[in-house]
């Protein structure tokens, strides 16, 4: 599935990051924890330059936990900080700022040998569109103060906010890189809501699914709509046992995969099918 979606103020928003990072000393890069490869940014390392980053690992309560811990342990081993955040319970968050302030130490004890004490830490969190960015500042904040909003291609103007610890956070709009050419990529991507269902065929989508879930979680689909068995060598048949399993039938019993499809979507998105992880760390291997 090649994707070639690019809204004007995506570019918009990249041209204003390359500005922005000159006066910014961390990078937080918020990626889905179920599908941590896809939802990275490849622009992004260009972008960022020699600038400190840290990875947030959002979303993790929809993700698999053991998964999540062996994402944890791969960007570790890449020399990068990490952090799992559950924006809904508020898990993780707790630990935050202390990382913040650990992996900006250096920078810190260098303005100190300067004389330059006092001045805030200035991050910058970004993601792609509906990686829960929103949310995360909203739980970081402890109020309301972003914007959230599920649909991809939003434009929003990049906001500061002043968090505890003397830390300064810049939130930015969500940005998808020009073309999306790998196909693993561009299915993860649309999976998760990340680009907008209006250009894409969704009962191709859901078959795409139900083969990504076999894989990845056996017997999810099973247990939530009660079938005897998923088969992902014939999606589009399953898809159909799933709209009879939900009474999604129209004139002459015929079933409405297109409003199973949209559910099907909708509940794993959500994280109705349980904890589920699409994505392992490379040295892993498979998906």
């Amino acid at each position: 599935m090649k994707i070639n979606w690019y809204p004007g103020h995506m570019a918009k928003t990249k041209r204003l990051m390359q500005q922005d990072i000159r006066q910014i000393d961390l990078i937080c890069e918020l990626l889905d924890a179920r599908i941590p490869t896809a939802s990275s940014n490849p622009d992004l390392a260009a972008l960022a330059g020699q600038k400190r980053r840290m990875i947030v690992l959002n979303r993790a309560d929809q993700a698999d936990p053991d998964k999540t811990e062996r994402w944890k342990r791969y960007f570790q081993g890449q020399g990068l900080p990490v952090i799992a955040l559950d924006s809904k319970s508020g898990a993780g968050y707790q630990q935050l700022i202390p990382q913040i302030r650990q992996a900006t130490a250096d920078w810190t004890a260098r303005n100190k040998q300067k004389g330059l004490k006092g001045r805030s830490v200035r991050i910058m969190a970004c993601g792609i569109p509906n990686v829960g960015k929103s949310s995360f500042i909203n739980r970081v904040l402890g109020r309301r103060s972003a914007v959230a909003e599920d649909r991809p291609g939003v434009t929003r103007q990049k906001q500061w906010f002043a968090l505890k610890g003397g830390v300064e956070l810049m939130d930015t709009p969500g940005m998808l890189w020009p073309r999306i050419d790998d196909e693993e990529t561009g299915l993860m991507l649309a999976f998760t809501g990340a680009v907008n269902d209006e250009i894409l065929d969704l009962e191709e989508l859901a078959c795409q699914l139900i083969r990504a879930l076999v894989q990845a979680a056996p017997g999810a689909l099973e247990s939530r709509y009660k079938i005897e068995r998923a088969d992902p060598e014939q999606p589009y048949e399953t898809l159909e046992e799933l709209a009879r399993a939900r009474g999604f039938l129209q004139a002459r019993g015929m079933c409405d995969a297109e409003r199973m499809a949209r559910t099907l979507l909708d509940e794993f998105r959500s994280g109705k099918l349980g904890r589920i992880t699409l994505q392992t760390p490379p040295e892993e291997g498979g998906q």
